[in-house]
């Protein structure tokens, strides 16, 4: 789960992160209130969504006055935000964020990620902040410096010291920066985070180290026990259809193709999804229903399927082992009748009860497609999709 920049900070905040004054903004007639709190000399008006590059999209801007920066919160709010990550398409904003300005001697970048390949929790900076860490990571890695934090020791003083020293933070500078490090380590573990990103990093003309901008992402696996970070969820930031999948317990991510994918088991939904692929096709979805689906939750994931205008077929694989081919058959078969089923619909079974489950099919007296095995599936979904308008 991702959180809004002002959220984030509020996070970091509580954990002793310095972070500059600011106050957030839902309706336009709490501008002016927002402005007065945050006091001047120079007021930062942010758009908060969940996508980068806010600043090249028209989403930031710098203000030196109370009357520029209630003009530009006004302007911000409600605006459609087009960035690198929003696609063409673009955002609504629903919240600006209103902040103090600082004086920037120099940016860096700072974040705590879980590096998968030391299954290690890291550290990693540059001294390229402000700028995308993916473009640095491919032009300049050598400025990219990772230091790894022993799980059973847990992050120490000389942790942050040595990514300071590499960042070239000295003097006054350290006895800010390395508190601020240690505190967004802490902030990563008590929030059960997978993600915190300051970027950048500002260090001040008066020496200070501060987050000027940050973002956290929260191990969605651990919201069970996050109850207070989970009430900040954003469902107007999120795909509808993956909101709705998740509420139903089934993991689907919406793709670009036109062939829907009804799955159960991640290695195989992702199996399908490569062989459709193989076969010239483009899958419109990763879906995993998950083991022990019920008939009912078979339902609702044709259903999510369907709710995409770019789906021309379906392609049904389980290979039932918690499942019971009959009972995804039933599913099947159902979900067909209710939703009056318009598209091709290409269905494998293999597992625990195949022949009942196959018999079941057989007897719907519906156009279902039978196929034998995975690469038969595959082939026949393709097939059948094409010249569907």
């Amino acid at each position: 789960m991702n959180l809004h920049e002002y959220q984030a900070k509020a996070l970091l905040a509580r954990a002793g992160v310095p972070v500059p004054r600011g106050s957030v903004v839902l309706a336009a007639g709490d501008i002016e209130r927002a402005v007065s709190e945050v006091g001047g000399p120079v007021w930062v008006v942010k758009a908060q969504i969940h996508a980068g590059g806010r600043g090249k999209g028209g989403g930031v801007k710098v203000t030196r006055s109370p009357q520029d920066a209630a003009k530009a919160a006004h302007q911000i709010l409600g605006m459609n935000l087009v960035t690198r990550q929003t696609g063409p398409k673009g955002k609504d904003v629903h919240r600006v964020y209103i902040e103090q300005g600082a004086d920037i001697a120099r940016e860096l970048y700072f974040s705590v990620l879980l590096d998968r390949a030391t299954s290690r929790v890291t550290l990693m900076g540059s001294t390229e902040g402000g700028m995308d860490i993916e473009e640095v990571a491919a032009h300049s890695p050598e400025k990219l410096v990772r230091v790894s934090i022993d799980p059973i020791t847990g992050m120490q003083p000389f942790h942050a010291r040595k990514l300071a020293f590499a960042l070239g933070l000295k003097g006054s500078e350290l006895k800010t920066g390395v508190p601020l490090m240690m505190a967004a380590y802490k902030a990563y573990m008590e929030c059960d985070a997978s993600l915190i990103e300051i970027n950048p990093l500002a260090v001040t003309k008066d020496g200070n180290v501060i987050a000027l901008d940050a973002k956290i992402t929260i191990d969605d696996s651990a919201l069970y026990r996050q109850s207070a970070i989970n009430a900040m969820r954003d469902e107007t930031e999120e795909n509808a259809a993956e909101l709705r999948a998740q509420r139903a317990s089934i993991n689907y991510v919406k793709l670009d193709g036109d062939i829907g994918c009804l799955v159960n088991g991640a290695g195989l939904a992702m199996a399908t999804m490569d062989l459709i692929k193989h076969h010239g096709g483009e899958p419109a979805n990763f879906l995993d229903i998950g083991g022990g689906a019920p008939k009912e939750r078979v339902v609702e994931a044709f259903n999510i399927i369907l709710a995409d205008p770019n789906v021309k077929g379906i392609l049904v694989n389980i290979f039932a082992g918690i499942n019971r081919c009959d009972i995804i058959a039933e599913g099947v078969v159902a979900a067909t009748k209710e939703v009056q089923m318009k598209v091709p619909l290409v269905v494998r079974l293999e597992g625990t009860n195949v022949e009942e489950g196959r018999r079941i099919l057989a007897d719907s007296k519906l156009s279902i497609i039978a196929a034998d095995g995975l690469a038969d599936a595959a082939e026949k979904i393709v097939s059948a999709t094409r010249g569907v308008a």
